[in-house]
């Protein structure tokens, strides 16, 4: 699928480096060729031989080499690519980029690029979180430089949180979108995530325990493939995808409108946990506790969400996927729930306490229509968008074809 295509991998100096030599087997596997630059920190991590045998390349390593730089200088090193791919980017490494610095091959080739630029983050999650990288690689994406992670989980560290490189596939997977016909190009997606909060007066609101990691996954996963994705997210830390055009709401009622506003769309996927019900007369003022014992608060259905885009006549999309959160009889009520909705798939998942998946970084779904159910195994929240992005853009595919 990269057959001809000519890829320049900068390896700095993380623990991921060891990640590297997969991404280059994948990439000649592919048909890429790889040419590799290799920071002092990352010869720590992986040693120069091993990638020049499997890129079947000489591994470039310093700006400042006579040899090196009459025979390929980091001009034309930067030139005969066609894109170039930094994994791992560690935290200095992103600085220097977002600092335009470049007193090191790795810098000095980056900086000299006219082609697209990728980078696979890698570091501890409080690195990743830290103001100072946050708005280094907000700088690049305001840059144009692609990001692909970094993903949620266990660290080489001891610690747990966001700041994984991004598996090898998942970058074999984006550096393909960049450079060859994106699976989902030209398709309109749009994605529900998160929790909506429904108020009781100024400073209390009925909830649920939904972190939006799923759904926002889900978003990101459907840009990597080429969609233009609408995201419309309930409150929910995890930060906006890039490639989705993110519409933040607080209650159910506003995510419909917004829903709404986002048609049509080629496919929508539901992955919110939108409240059942909200107060049907919110104070506007907090309700203050005196003397009372007990309170009593009417509720109201909240709007369908799922139902009301099954049902968008004209407008309903393609395909619809909806999410079925359950505690228990997991396949059988997600069936029921999809022929109540009308929607084309359902995917079920066990949300009970002991399952550790609302705020947790893995997930086991079930995936029903109308072919019956395909379970699969658990795995990171970005594994299960990944592998749900690729299945609806088949199906897409598919339906075109027909």
């Amino acid at each position: 699928m990269l057959a001809g295509k000519r890829v320049l991998l900068i390896v700095a100096g993380g623990v991921a480096a060891y990640k590297s030599l997969e991404l280059v087997r994948l990439l000649r596997g592919a048909g890429a060729a790889v040419r590799c630059v290799l920071t002092a920190g990352g010869a720590r991590f992986v040693a120069p031989l091993a990638l020049a045998a499997l890129s079947e390349d000489k591994v470039y390593r310093d700006l400042f080499s006579l040899t090196d730089e009459s025979e390929m200088g980091h001009i034309r090193l930067s030139r005969e690519a066609d894109i170039l791919v930094a994994a791992p980017a560690t935290a200095d490494l992103i600085a220097r980029m977002a600092g335009g610095r470049a007193d090191d091959l790795a810098s000095a080739v980056l900086l000299a690029a006219d082609k697209p630029v990728l980078v696979a983050p890698a570091m501890n999650a409080r690195m990743w979180a830290h103001p100072a990288t946050r708005r280094n690689a907000a700088a690049l994406a305001a840059d144009g430089v692609h990001r692909v992670g970094p993903e949620a989980g266990d660290l080489a560290c001891g610690e747990t949180g966001p700041g994984r490189m991004a598996e090898p596939a998942a970058i074999l997977a984006a550096i393909d979108r960049l450079l060859g016909a994106a699976p989902l190009a030209g398709v309109r997606a749009l994605v529900t995530s998160g929790p909506t909060h429904e108020p009781l007066d100024p400073v209390r609101y009925i909830a649920n325990r939904s972190s939006g990691k799923q759904g926002h996954a889900i978003a990101r996963a459907l840009g990597d493939l080429g969609a233009e994705v609408a995201l419309v997210s309930g409150p929910s830390a995890e930060p906006d995808p890039p490639r989705a055009r993110a519409v933040r709401v607080e209650t159910a009622e506003a995510m419909l409108a917004a829903c709404r506003a986002a048609l049509p769309v080629d496919v929508a996927v539901c992955a919110a946990a939108v409240a059942d019900w909200r107060a049907r007369a919110p104070a506007n003022r907090k309700a203050k506790r005196g003397a009372a014992e007990s309170r009593t608060v009417e509720l109201v259905a909240n709007p369908d969400i799922l139902a009301a885009l099954c049902a968008a006549g004209g407008d309903r999309p393609r395909l619809v996927v909806g999410f079925a959160a359950e505690t228990e009889d997991v396949v059988a009520n997600a069936r029921a729930k999809r022929a109540a909705k009308g929607c084309d798939w359902i995917v079920a998942n066990d949300v009970s306490e002991s399952a550790g998946v609302f705020g947790g970084d893995r997930n086991s779904v079930h995936v029903i229509d109308d072919g019956g159910v395909e379970s699969w195994p658990p795995a990171a929240k970005a594994e299960v968008a990944r592998r749900l992005a690729a299945r609806i853009a088949a199906a897409l595919d598919a339906r075109a074809a027909a």
